[in-house]
């Protein structure tokens, strides 16, 4: 990025997040920087297009593979470690160096004094875990099913280097298994030169749809309500996970931030949670503006 930021921070995501979760992050952020929002204000504009190309650098799988390759070519440039860049051409030098290879061979950098001899006989080495995530839809995860996945596994060269081995594997899923919840693949994770291979930690990670999130293992739903209706009350569209549509009553004197819970209308019948948010609203014409400066004028 020209910016040099990192394109996660910039869109505000964590390094795990999938596709859905970084596009509705991107989208959040474009609407509110946009320049048609944010007439000539230069530094909304510069942010609109530090968001942009965060999107275009993190947006799709490619993109953070390509991202995660380049990274990972620092080590030693043309596949061993002593290319252009040595050992600090990753972030993080030589201590990264050693937690990868520490991963790698079932074990951690700063992990202690080896353990007696005796005790290494009786624990032959192993290669170390790989994790992984498995993305799937609300309706995905509620039917369940067989879902393909790839991993990315290291292994040691015959020179001394490391290089990436891509695996497809498919995880069968029984209808309804939670959020967050992880499965271990024996024997799929990174290759040991002296020992056998280490397992892969498939998590599950469902998408829980736009304006959804996951709180405690139960679905969130945002519900944007008009501040008049919030003050007075009234009721509001709602489509429920299952797409059914309904109207939700709003209670007079509700704020933002409160919720009212559906017993059995979330993910695998558990509970969903519609939180109220304040509307979003476009251009207001003359009769809205004079409305809202009556209000200010009221104090309110």
């Amino acid at each position: 990025m020209a910016s040099g930021r990192d394109p996660y921070q910039v869109l505000g995501v964590g390094r795990d997040a999938g596709d859905a979760e970084i596009r509705r992050s991107y989208r959040r952020l474009a609407r509110q920087f946009h320049p048609d929002r944010n007439k000539g204000d230069a530094a909304a504009e510069a942010r609109f297009k530090e968001v942009q190309a965060a999107y275009d650098a993190i947006g799709t799988a490619e993109a953070r593979e390509a991202q995660r390759r380049q990274a990972f070519s620092g080590f030693g440039g043309q596949g061993g470690f002593g290319g252009p860049g040595g050992f600090g051409g990753m972030p993080g030098g030589m201590g990264q160096f050693e937690d990868l290879i520490g991963q790698m061979f079932g074990q951690r950098r700063g992990a202690g004094p080896a353990p007696p001899r005796q005790q290494r006989a009786r624990a032959p080495p192993k290669g170390g875990d790989v994790n992984v995530h498995l993305d799937v839809s609300l309706a995905q995860a509620a039917e369940g099913g067989s879902f393909p996945f790839t991993i990315r596994r290291l292994r040691l060269t015959p020179n001394g280097g490391v290089e990436t081995k891509a695996a497809s594997l498919r995880m069968t899923l029984e209808p309804g298994r939670a959020h967050g919840s992880a499965k271990r693949l024996r024997g799929q994770g990174h290759e040991h030169p002296e020992g056998a291979t280490g397992d892969a930690l498939v998590t599950l990670r469902i998408d829980p749809g736009e304006d959804r999130r996951w709180e405690e293992g139960r679905l969130v739903q945002s519900v944007q309500v008009a501040y008049s209706t919030l003050v007075l009350g009234g009721k509001v569209e709602v489509t429920l996970p299952d797409g059914r549509a309904g109207r939700l009553s709003v209670p007079e004197g509700s704020m933002v931030g409160d919720r009212r819970r559906m017993p059995g209308q979330g993910y695998a019948g558990g509970d969903l949670d519609l939180e109220f948010e304040l509307a979003e609203h476009g251009e207001l014409d003359e009769a809205q503006i004079k409305a809202v400066t009556n209000l200010r004028d009221l104090g309110l």
